[in-house]
């Protein structure tokens, strides 16, 4: 059951705020920060004001219900509002629960993805690419804007590595469960006999960060310059245009050799570098919070088999929420995405739910 004191908290803190907007002493930033809170409140306010009153309601319907003066008709109304309010009350309570889960400060953020072909060799390469694909897709179809950092293709003309910015509203939110193993069975182009093989890609999202979320000192950064040994021409492979940056406390190192210029390679690192610092930090964070429980939605390890693309049976199983769609086909079309990442925000809501102290 959900504590009145919580309950009660959201509608103080909904009297405050008009208040405070009301004022002419607010700041434009202070103002617009307080604006945003409030109307998020106001999504949630009348639900949370029939919440606290429904014990009065209750009882009011109860005295009618148990009054020996009061006629049977009378008696039957009360009874038809006391179930609707009781179901109502129960509907709120899921409401302001979910409002009450703790937000993750990055939902809103853009994302930087990073693609990499794992076990399998060229298969792995292969199928490296057509997850690439995939998202691209999902972007074309969600008007999200997707830029390449960097790529690296395999001999096979799959993708050894590729990074990319997507850009759009609330990326993370709609990404972050796709980091992990993903894992491909069929049979390769290259197999006579008709054996299907497994072989596997890594993905991971993360945050990208501004420089306002992480402060990355020049103190703390060895940078190295060399010589392309990637495709692009002359201009590139006899030139240093190559940057190697380190980032010495942490020890995490991002190489960009894809632009003529080393000042541009050097920025396309240090936006690399700053997304993994800030998830470096973040997954610091929540290891700290949570080192009693480990999420049925996952950690996002790359380590962790997340999913399992079945080609001859056309299936696609995501092994966290036990969900398998045989809509393959749809899927690496990115025509059933969101049904998929739909379950996986519902089963990390309800595992939220569990949780919430109440």
């Amino acid at each position: 059951m959900l504590p009145l004191q919580k309950v009660s908290e959201i509608i103080n803190r909904h009297s405050e705020l008009e208040k405070d907007l009301s004022s002419s002493n607010l700041d434009s930033k202070t103002f617009a920060k307080k604006s945003k809170e409030y109307a998020d409140l106001n999504e949630i306010i009348n639900n949370a004001k029939d919440f606290v009153h429904f014990d009065d309601n209750r009882n009011e319907l109860d005295k009618i219900i148990t009054d020996s003066n009061s006629d049977e008709e009378m008696k039957q109304l009360a009874k038809q509002e006391l179930e609707e309010i009781i179901k109502k009350h129960q509907e709120n309570e899921i409401i302001l629960k979910l409002y009450l889960l703790p937000k993750d400060e990055a939902d809103t953020k853009n994302a930087i993805l990073e693609i990499r072909a794992g076990t399998g060799g060229l298969e792995a390469s292969l199928f490296a690419s057509d997850l690439f694909k995939m998202y691209e897709k999902v972007c074309n179809k969600k008007k999200w804007s997707l830029e390449i950092i960097s790529l690296s293709k395999s001999d096979a003309g799959g993708l050894k590595e590729v990074i990319a910015s997507i850009k759009g509203k609330n990326i993370y939110s709609s990404l972050k469960y796709e980091s992990g193993v993903h894992r491909v069975q069929r049979v390769p182009d290259t197999e006579t006999q008709g054996r299907v093989h497994t072989s596997a890609a890594t993905v991971a999202v993360l945050p990208e960060a501004e420089e306002v979320d992480v402060k990355i000192e020049d103190k703390d950064l060895r940078v190295d310059v060399f010589r392309s040994s990637g495709p692009g021409g002359q201009s590139v492979n006899t030139t240093d245009s190559a940057v190697r940056v380190t980032h010495v406390p942490s020890g995490i190192v991002v190489s960009q050799q894809d632009e003529k210029s080393q000042i541009r390679n050097r920025e396309k690192a240090l936006k690399i570098l700053r997304s993994r610092l800030y998830e470096f930090e973040r997954k610091k964070i929540d290891e700290q919070r949570s080192l009693d429980r480990k999420s049925k939605i996952g950690t996002g390890d790359r380590s962790e088999r997340i999913r399992t693309y079945n080609f001859p049976q056309g299936r696609v199983t995501d092994h966290r929420i036990n969900l398998t769609l045989h809509k393959l086909e749809e899927f690496m079309q990115g025509e059933i995405f969101d049904e998929v990442i739909e379950n996986l925000n519902l089963q990390a809501q309800e595992e939220q739910l569990e949780n919430l102290k109440t």
